[in-house]
């Protein structure tokens, strides 16, 4: 759940650092497929989508975070997040080797899908596990990732690190990461009490 947190904010500020060659890419793109260069407009409007979408997917995930945490329980809802997330690092890392911006769009809806879902099973699954004298510590693990790894996404988009031309998709890949720790490390955490009683009628997993 923490690793979810950190790749939401991972994916909130990463983007930001490899804007202009990410705008240069869709230039060159838009022109070697229909032989002119896109408007000024155009470019705006495809970045536009780029940073926006990812809150289109947030919000999905987040609607189906209340049905995939009772159906499949938090810690399998928090486990199947990490599969559009995965699928977003892998769209946008191989985006300049296909030469699709529309790969980079789809990618952070994917991303946007993991970080809504991630976010709200984190908090319920954090909460529900959490001993009563450690609950408040425990809940707020979750805006604490959130700013380490806007922390994080910045570093990285340092000049210096991984924001330069030839390297902003592996920048973009680099919230595969933290999804890869926790699906390393979250099939050997219990699953939540209250989900084991009340939606799985057993209570003697839960105790």
């Amino acid at each position: 759940g923490i690793t979810g947190a950190f790749h939401y904010g991972l994916q909130v500020s990463i983007i930001n650092s490899p804007a202009e060659y990410i705008q240069s890419f869709i230039r060159e793109t838009w022109l070697k497929r229909y032989g002119s260069s896109p408007s000024a407009e155009m470019i705006t409007l495809m970045w536009s989508f780029i940073v926006s979408i990812y809150s289109i997917g947030g919000l999905l995930g987040s609607s189906s975070a209340g049905y995939l945490s009772v159906r499949f329980g938090r810690k399998k809802a928090m486990l199947l997040a990490n599969i559009p997330a995965l699928l977003g690092a892998a769209l946008m890392g191989l985006s300049r080797l296909c030469g699709s911006f529309e790969m980079i769009i789809v990618g952070r809806l994917f991303s946007g899908v993991c970080g809504g879902l991630a976010q709200n099973v984190h908090i319920m699954y954090a909460g529900e596990c959490a001993p009563r004298n450690l609950r408040g510590l425990i809940a707020i693990t979750a805006s604490t990732s959130i700013a380490v790894g806007k922390f994080v996404g910045f570093a990285l988009g340092l000049r210096e690190v991984l924001g330069v031309e030839a390297l902003w998709p592996v920048l973009l890949a680099a919230n595969a990461v933290p999804v890869l720790v926790q699906l390393l490390t979250l099939p050997f955490f219990p699953d939540s009490p209250r989900y084991l009683l009340i939606d799985q009628k057993d209570k003697e997993g839960c105790i």
